[in-house]
């Protein structure tokens, strides 16, 4: 079990997710969500969608709460959002991504708790907000999708 651990980050993560260790399970699938959606763009970083969606599945494999799941996916909606109206970023195929992450964080925290999926939406509904200022209908997916959901009021 040492070898295992002492491998690889991923199987730190991994293990701490699983066995619930640590303070912030959350710790380092949000740090691999801010890396490859928030680069640093003064050191010529590159966004990688794949690679922050693969921390999501990462969690999945380790534990799969759906809690936890509409966490990370809400996350990652809210720091691609942030990095676009941050730095201008016009390109379509994060907007795209973006907008699936936003149905399917929709769709899993429509199945939790009221108080837990109220407390996902408010989260979202401000993701939706700052996607109004993006052009190429992000903003307006987003509105239909959340009618769509039943949560357009």
């Amino acid at each position: 079990m040492k070898d295992l651990y002492t491998a690889s980050i991923e199987n730190q993560a991994f293990l701490h997710t699983r066995f619930d260790l640590g303070d912030d399970v959350f710790k380092p699938y949000k740090a691999t969500i801010d890396r490859w959606l928030s680069p640093d763009v003064f050191k010529n970083q590159e966004t990688s969608v794949a690679k922050a969606k693969k921390a999501i599945t990462d969690y999945r494999k380790a534990v799969g709460l759906s809690e936890g799941f509409a966490e990370l996916m809400t996350y990652h909606c809210e720091r691609a959002a942030s990095f676009s109206d941050e730095f201008g970023l016009q390109d379509e195929a994060y907007f795209d991504a973006l907008v699936l992450m936003f149905e399917k964080a929709l769709k899993v925290s429509a199945a939790l708790s009221i108080e837990q999926c109220d407390d996902f939406l408010a989260r979202l509904d401000a993701v939706r907000d700052i996607c109004h200022n993006f052009g190429y209908g992000v903003g307006d997916d987003m509105d239909r999708l959340l009618t769509e959901a039943g949560f357009d009021d």
